[in-house]
């Protein structure tokens, strides 16, 4: 694959998947910079000097979370829904994998055990962050 795959609903990008084989040479942003979360790609050679630095304050309003997922170990489906909690389609991540949540919904089921990391904007909003609703079973997953 070596790819980024988009997951999308007519012309809204609901998520992005980065496959554990993608390579780049260089820096390459794979997010547009509007994103509320950044992704981007590194490869150095040994050697490289990458500048010390600072971040400067800057006042951001996020009013969408978007989460982003580093599947060390495993597989998870992902199960990927429109704004209307419409279902439209799975995906399998493996270890290496990783996916920027961008808009709609989704759901996870574990089909092999699963080590991942999620990093997300804060403050944690407890019950106020996301709304729950029923997914689907297996029986129903349309792999693409």
């Amino acid at each position: 694959m070596g790819q980024v795959e988009e997951i999308k609903k007519k012309d809204k990008l609901l998520a992005m998947i980065i496959r554990n084989d993608y390579f780049c040479e260089g820096v390459e942003f794979i997010t547009p910079n509007e994103y509320s979360q950044q992704v981007a790609y590194m490869h150095h050679p040994a050697g490289k000097l990458i500048d010390a630095h600072i971040h400067n304050m800057v006042h951001r309003n996020v009013v969408l979370t978007q989460e982003v997922l580093f599947i060390k170990k495993g597989i998870l489906r992902v199960d990927f829904y429109d704004e209307y909690e419409d279902y439209m389609e799975s995906r399998k991540l493996y270890a290496g994998d990783i996916i920027l949540l961008i808009s709609g919904g989704h759901g996870f089921s574990v089909l092999e055990d699963v080590e991942m990391i999620e990093v997300k904007q804060g403050p944690y909003a407890g019950d106020h962050d996301k709304k729950r609703f029923q997914g689907i079973d297996e029986s129903k997953a349309i792999y693409k």
